[in-house]
């Protein structure tokens, strides 16, 4: 088996085409598990299809399937494109809707899926929260210092809400953020969705502008702005390795 392993911006991913599609949960478990395998926050297997240029199959690490993962999108798209699976201009289906992406080198910028909104902000934990969808569910605090990122906190309500949990801080219409990923089941040093969230939750409370930077744990700069009600997403991505395993 040929893969590649991807960073974006702090998330990982292994990445593989292939013609045949089965569960891959097993795998997914086997490959990034990072004493006994390869070591990643997901797996992305890239398929064949009839209308746009492929589909995905995306796990978490924990072999737990995933509608959508922003930072995946980038990185995929690249791996499409650099082994001509797809032009530079490109579109693929993913569990929650068409992704558009653009490749230019090293950087990709994706437009996710529409925003929803889950429901009107609420307080619990002393915090006040805000929930949205941006291809998965994701709650939203606002706080003074990213530092008071309370893991306990944060465990109880991914999974009370069935969500993905950030803490974003707002400087000079810039967004810090960590995020505690769902399936991952612990803080990840990135979320593509999650920084959304953040973005299109301070959008809405009219804390940024129509488009803002975003720095996720690795410090790393990426960019989201809104364009009719659509999310666009750009950042680099780092081709890591590729090998050949037997498994």
């Amino acid at each position: 088996m040929h893969i590649v392993k991807y960073n974006a911006n702090g998330n990982d991913f292994i990445i593989f085409h292939t013609f045949v599609e089965v569960d891959r949960s097993k795998l997914a478990q086997q490959l990034c598990d990072r004493q006994k395998g390869v070591g990643a926050d997901g797996l992305i297997v890239l398929l064949p299809h009839a209308e746009y240029d492929f589909k995905w199959q995306f796990y978490n690490n924990d072999g737990s399937v995933a509608s959508m993962c922003g930072n995946g999108t980038r990185a995929c798209a690249h791996y499409a494109y650099t082994n001509h699976l797809a032009n530079a201009s490109m579109q693929f289906l993913t569990g929650a809707g068409v992704i558009t992406s653009v490749v230019e080198d090293d950087v990709v910028e994706t437009e996710l899926t529409t925003p929803k909104v889950l429901s009107e902000s609420f307080e619990e934990n002393g915090l006040t929260w805000h929930f949205c969808d941006t291809g998965v569910p994701h709650l939203v605090t606002f706080v003074e210092d990213v530092d008071c990122f309370d893991k306990v906190i944060a465990r109880q309500m991914r999974y009370k809400y069935n969500a993905n949990v950030n803490y974003a801080k707002l400087e000079k219409n810039a967004l810090h953020v960590r995020t505690y990923e769902r399936g991952v089941e612990d803080e990840t040093l990135a979320c593509g969705t999650g920084m959304a969230a953040c973005f299109y939750s301070a959008y809405r409370q009219k804390l940024v502008g129509i488009s803002a930077n975003v720095y996720p744990s690795t410090g790393d700069e990426l960019s989201l702005r809104i364009v009719d009600q659509k999310l666009f997403f750009k950042g680099r991505v780092q081709k890591v390795f590729e090998t050949v395993l037997e498994l």
